[in-house]
């Protein structure tokens, strides 16, 4: 299983102000600056990845032991693949502890915009990682479908534990508490679906499409979608 540390990266600003619910609204872009900068420097991108056989009857994955996705939404997400990329990745628990302290120092816009900054940054290197991962299986024939995580549509945050264990993301630093939420907070797992090129879509893999998402609320949703 392919351990992926990411090169340092510039953090997105506007990604940053749309996950910190602030994508309309004014806000001193020097504290955006600043967060970004602090991101970049105390972060530490660190994923791993490998891929398995899936069923997409059955809905199950061959791990060891197999694991067995629950849910329509995944399983309509997964229909037509072969094989999933299962994926974890996180960016420390430094930034975390950042993060804690600016908020007890009374720095309270700069200690959100970090925070926003931070989630930023994993998606970012979860990005880098799609990108370093379908440069590989496109030379076997394979496209990719976008990532998807546990808690999204209907399936289950209760598999997150399976979840977690199927992405060996304790090889990287990631835990569960006991109300499912990963630690350190900035982490991800995410599966990612591959099918054949001359079966599917042949230019290239569909993108995240934020109108086939059931979460309406999502601060982080895309301006272009209703």
């Amino acid at each position: 299983m392919p351990i992926f540390n990411s090169p340092f990266f510039e953090i997105d600003k506007k990604e940053t102000k749309r996950y910190a619910g602030l994508r309309n609204s004014d806000f001193n872009e020097e504290i955006v600056d600043e967060a970004c900068e602090l991101a970049r420097l105390i972060i530490n991108p660190t994923g791993i990845w490998d891929i398995y056989d899936y069923n997409d009857n059955t809905q199950q994955i061959n791990t060891s032991p197999p694991f067995i996705l629950q849910g329509e939404s995944i399983k309509k997400h997964l229909t037509g693949c072969e094989k999933v990329i299962l994926l974890s990745s996180t960016v420390g628990t430094e930034i975390e502890n950042k993060i804690t302290d600016l908020f007890k120092e009374g720095k309270y816009s700069l200690s959100l915009m970090l925070d926003a900054a931070a989630t930023t940054a994993v998606e970012q290197s979860a990005d880098l990682m799609e990108k370093a991962i379908n440069e590989q299986v496109s030379r076997k024939g394979y496209n990719m479908k976008w990532r998807f995580s546990p808690g999204y549509g209907d399936w289950p945050i209760e598999q997150q534990p399976e979840m977690l264990k199927a992405a060996q993301g304790e090889k990287i630093g990631i835990t569960l508490t006991e109300s499912l939420m990963l630690e350190p907070r900035k982490s991800i797992t995410a599966i990612i679906g591959l099918y054949k090129k001359e079966e599917n879509c042949p230019e290239g893999k569909p993108k995240h499409n934020c109108e086939q998402c059931n979460k309406t609320d999502c601060i982080a949703r895309q301006n272009t979608c209703k």
